[in-house]
């Protein structure tokens, strides 16, 4: 990554204590993004089952037309891609944080083990305690936060080093891995097919209430992440660098694990583990705009489009509405292969 003092062209919004950097190419590429999930969401708002003309669809969002189509658009669809929308960018900024953190890309909550462990929290809750959505919600929030403590205190060696994190995390994950797996075989039948739909990842049957949940929860956690996106740059130069540019490092680290871990968390709890999203939008927006560092936003942004585009392919293109996480997991392959060769073709 290219140093931050030789970042070209670079214009700063500053209120207060909110520093906010960003360039031409990279305003474009969030645009770009912003049309490309808002063709493809009134695309989804108007194909399906009951077919709905997209003037009709917009006419619905503005509170016209007939009860059906509003009910249709407003009452079923929309909450749906708004969803798709906010886990999507959610689970960009986290894939952002922790890639920075651990300056690797793979070090993303989905390798390192905080979504699983958000999982098992949830499975625990589901299979043994059989709790309300609340409880789930509350079980998955708790998981990622143990995952967190367990993966920082294992790693943390007279400082945080990144690629011990990624070890330690990758390690732990198929711990996880293995109790989340116990936990179904243990069971019920009936209990044991929702766990594993579950596990997939899913929009379907959500609705308003799960959308306010998640408009609150990152309400608070978004700003937190853009207010520490300008240490979390610095930190990607290195810990001595960071700490004579006058950044709390070890403060910083983890103020930033835990708004990453919320992130997931409230991720996970809504929709259950998505795969692969939080891998791969972080670095998809970073090669487009082209920043010197991860930045949250495109980040957020390219999550945002992603779990759109598999979430329009996952009711859309099959017979029967499928888990959005099989699609996004058939992306996550895809992704793998390419920055696999990448990385070969750049060492070569």
């Amino acid at each position: 990554m290219r140093s931050m003092l030789d970042e070209p062209r670079a214009f700063r919004i500053q209120p207060a204590r909110l520093s906010v950097r960003f360039t031409p190419r990279a305003v474009l590429a969030v645009v770009a993004m912003i049309v490309v999930g808002t063709v493809v969401g009134v695309w989804t708002l108007s194909t399906g089952r009951a077919g709905i003309p997209a003037s009709e669809v917009i006419e619905a969002l503005l509170g016209g037309g007939s009860d059906r189509n509003r009910m249709i658009v407003v009452d079923w669809r929309l909450p749906r891609l708004l969803l798709a929308v906010l886990l999507g960018g959610a689970l960009g900024v986290s894939g952002a944080v922790f890639q920075s953190l651990s300056r690797n890309p793979l070090g993303s909550p989905d390798i390192i083990g905080f979504t699983t462990g958000a999982a098992t929290g949830a499975l625990f809750v589901i299979l043994v305690r059989s709790g309300s959505g609340t409880d789930v919600a509350v079980g998955a929030v708790i998981g990622g936060f143990v995952s967190a403590v367990l993966v920082y205190a294992l790693a943390y060696r007279r400082g945080l080093a990144t690629y011990r994190l990624v070890l330690v995390g990758v390690a732990l994950s198929a711990m996880f891995v293995s109790v989340n797996e116990w936990l179904i075989l243990q069971a019920e039948l009936d209990d044991a097919a929702m766990a594993h739909v579950w596990q997939l990842g899913n929009l379907n049957s959500l609705g308003w209430t799960e959308v306010h949940i998640v408009s609150i929860t990152l309400a608070v956690l978004v700003p937190a992440a853009i207010w520490l996106n300008r240490p979390m740059q610095m930190m990607e130069m290195g810990d001595d660098t960071a700490r004579s540019l006058g950044i709390p490092v070890e403060r910083m680290r983890i103020g930033l694990i835990l708004v990453g871990i919320g992130l997931v968390a409230v991720a996970t709890a809504i929709a259950g583990p998505i795969a692969f999203v939080a891998l791969a939008a972080p670095q998809l927006a970073h090669r487009l705009t082209r920043t010197p560092g991860l930045s949250v936003g495109p980040a957020a942004a390219m999550g945002a489009v992603l779990l759109v585009v598999s979430d329009a392919a996952a009711q859309r293109f099959t017979e029967t509405q499928m888990p959005v996480g099989v699609i996004t997991v058939s992306i996550g392959g895809i992704y793998l292969v390419w920055l696999l060769f990448s990385e070969k073709r750049r060492s070569t």
